[in-house]
């Protein structure tokens, strides 16, 4: 099998209809991404789409991450976010290339760590995280919800 990861810097018809059949297997109560959303991440110079083709599928789609990269008073902090491989592409190292990738341009760009959050319930995601040198901290993860 042939992966090849690359940042998105055009929402095609193709990416808005990756995004409407991976996102639901990440989050089944969020709707996918459209065009405008897509639009918004990849122009924002803030955050990378990253997305995983294979080759023996014709260049499909079938996984992304979206690594989020911003300056804060104590330095340059990068989180990955929202990865998600198409079910039926797993366990070929779709994601561990996506990480890879992310955390190669996170160490480009300067950033000295990279974060990201899993629920316990991902067993597979928790141990290729680990298996990459991603380290469990000690730290109490809140969230406000505002709707």
């Amino acid at each position: 099998m042939s992966i090849e990861i690359q940042a998105v810097t055009e929402v095609t018809e193709e990416v808005v209809d990756a995004f409407a059949r991976l996102i639901p297997q990440l989050s089944a109560s969020t709707v996918p991404p459209g065009q405008q959303e897509l639009t918004q991440i990849v122009s924002s110079p803030a955050t990378i789409l990253l997305v995983a083709r294979d080759s023996e599928q014709g260049g499909q789609i079938v996984g992304t991450l979206t690594l989020a990269l911003f300056r804060i008073p104590t330095g340059l902090r990068a989180w990955i976010e929202d990865v998600v491989v198409d079910t039926g592409s797993r366990r070929k190292g779709i994601g561990e290339a996506l990480c890879r990738a992310a955390i190669a341009r996170a160490a480009e760009a300067g950033a000295r760590t990279v974060d990201l959050t899993s629920r316990p319930s991902r067993e597979e995601a928790n141990r290729l995280y680990r298996r990459l040198g991603f380290a469990e901290r000690d730290t109490n993860v809140y969230r406000y919800t505002l709707s």
